[in-house]
């Protein structure tokens, strides 16, 4: 039995802690054993306790800290663990200290441009230690991997790329109307709308731009974004579509539990992205058999082709505006790109390949 330490340094929801919880939950129990440690109370914690996972607490907050690094140190050697799966660059980075100082192997994920920067003055620093204290560093996605090994120097031999998979028994066409139904809106209603949560990358700007230019012509268009949201960036949207006069007509929901609901009540779903590691939620768009318009932002464009099972646009609100336009009228070419893309979701992005992979990358 391989015991495996599962570790992320947030508590909301959102794609990585999706894929962070799928991976505890989810590993063969015949031959692994899932412990994980979470940063605290929240959105995560709650759904691990749900999946009978009950987390460590370890704080992971401030500058460098000692406290936290010597907290994994001692999970490591209290539960005889065999290998850390670390998600997110601040995981990545003490795990794999822990990793050195215990001497046992490391697999460091990271899952979106924004996981780095390069204008933290420490990541040569960080990198090196992630390539040193890693067995393999995995990508969500091919363009991310070759990204940061050529900004960041990451290890190419140790990179390798293991797409994001969805549970495509819980992610499947089934008509919801009750998102409808709490806006008051039609079954006919044509709803376009954005999951994802309220941050600068999602460029949820030029989506509020796009639903203006739709709704000139279509003004019955209504559109939402299901995500969380607080704080400047929020309020800039708020006073954004106040401007644009789509307050009656474009809704933030906030965060919603079930994904699978919300995204079958949607006609249309867009993802406005500016950068994007990979993007689960259109995924799971496309396992639903809504149609996806996504922007060239990066992961996207390695699962999504264009005119076939998709459409893609550049980050640009008129050319999102058409395609949403585009989707409304020709509901032939809606069917054939939803048939494929279900189809593509089922052959090559669902939960058990993706674990399969993990799991051949824990043993080796």
């Amino acid at each position: 039995m391989i015991r495996v330490l599962h570790t992320i340094d947030t508590a909301g929801p959102g794609g990585a802690e999706t894929v962070f919880i799928n991976l505890a939950s989810g590993l063969d129990p015949k031959r692994f054993e899932s412990f994980v440690a979470i940063a605290g109370p929240g959105w995560v914690c709650d759904t691990l306790r749900k999946r009978g996972l009950e987390p460590i607490f370890i704080q992971s907050s401030g500058g460098f800290n000692f406290k936290y690094l010597l907290s994994l140190i001692r999970i490591i050697r209290d539960y005889n663990i065999n290998v850390i799966q670390s998600h997110l660059l601040g995981s990545n980075l003490y795990c794999c200290i822990a990793g050195l100082i215990c001497r046992i192997p490391v697999i460091s994920t990271f899952h979106g441009f924004v996981d780095s920067s390069s204008n933290d003055r420490m990541i040569a620093i960080k990198s090196r230690v992630i390539n040193l204290g890693s067995k393999k560093i995995i990508f969500v996605s091919e363009k991310l991997r070759t990204s940061f090994i050529q900004k960041y120097g990451f290890s190419a031999t140790k990179s390798i790329t293991i797409y994001n998979g969805v549970d495509t028994s819980v992610f499947l066409p089934k008509y919801d109307d009750s998102i409808r139904k709490e806006l008051g809106l039609r079954s006919d209603h044509i709803l376009v709308g954005a999951v994802g949560n309220i941050r600068p990358a999602k460029g949820y700007h030029i989506f509020l731009k796009a639903a203006e230019l739709v709704r000139k012509k279509y003004p019955d268009c209504k559109f939402v974004i299901v995500g969380e949201g607080s704080g400047k960036l929020f309020e800039d949207l708020l006073r954004l579509r106040a401007k644009l006069h789509l307050t009656e007509h474009f809704i933030f929901l906030g965060f919603r539990g079930d994904a699978s609901m919300v995204i079958n009540n949607l006609t249309i779903f867009v993802l406005p992205s500016v950068s994007e590691g990979f993007s689960i939620s259109t995924i799971e768009a496309m396992a639903c058999n809504v149609p996806v318009i996504v922007t060239r932002s990066g992961g996207p464009e390695e699962f999504v082709i264009n005119g076939q099972n998709g459409i893609i646009v550049d980050c640009d609100e008129e050319q999102i505006a058409a395609s949403i336009i585009q989707l409304m009228e020709n509901k032939k070419f809606v069917e054939n790109i939803c048939t494929l893309a279900h189809r593509k979701v089922t052959e090559n992005f669902s939960l058990s390949a993706m674990i399969s992979r993990y799991q051949d990358v824990f043993i080796c």
